[in-house]
């Protein structure tokens, strides 16, 4: 069993008088944060989610056990997910973005500038957060143009010139 936990989601408030929950999904497909079976909450608390839909860009969906707008009120702002172990094989060439933290972070040299601290979403995509040599972070966006090869087996990320540009940006007005 590994120590990752991965976020699915987080819990918006109740939906309806019955205890039905609005989720924000974190999952490439919103109606997936129910397929993975019982999900864990920082607590060690688990549930299930039953009869997941979307309404929006939202999924609601009824809590086992939870019957009752009053205790779904309580999870109002809980983030939840599963351990790294219970999610599914990727096919080659796919990645999970937990799997890509302490990775090194190499320009297309090879010369390591880094290593991959985690992902933020700030609304406009993915970003890269790296702990660079200096100990300073720094983002980046995680697209083709910046990251062009992502090596999970060779433990390693790749910047593009561009990417690399934008990692160091800040070291323009370093002083000497």
């Amino acid at each position: 069993m590994t120590d990752k936990h991965i976020l699915l989601g987080r819990i918006l408030g109740p939906h309806g008088l019955k205890g039905e929950v609005k989720i924000k999904s974190f999952t490439a497909d919103p109606l997936d944060v129910a397929s993975y079976g019982a999900v864990t909450l920082k607590d060690g608390r688990r549930f299930t989610f039953q009869k997941p839909r979307l309404q929006g860009d939202l999924v609601v969906a009824a809590i086992k056990g939870v019957t009752d707008r009053n205790v779904a009120e309580t999870l109002k702002g809980i983030d939840f997910g599963v351990d790294r172990d219970d999610l599914p094989e990727t096919d080659d060439g796919e990645f999970y973005q937990a799997d890509l933290i302490g990775l090194a972070v190499v320009d297309t040299q090879g010369e390591k500038v880094g290593e991959v601290l985690g992902f933020q979403h700030f609304g406009a995509g993915d970003l890269l957060e790296i702990k660079r040599a200096t100990g300073a972070t720094a983002f980046v966006p995680f697209a083709d143009s910046m990251v062009p090869k992502v090596d999970v087996d060779e433990g390693r990320i790749v910047l593009s010139e561009t990417g690399l540009a934008v990692l160091t940006a800040d070291d323009q007005g370093a002083a000497p």
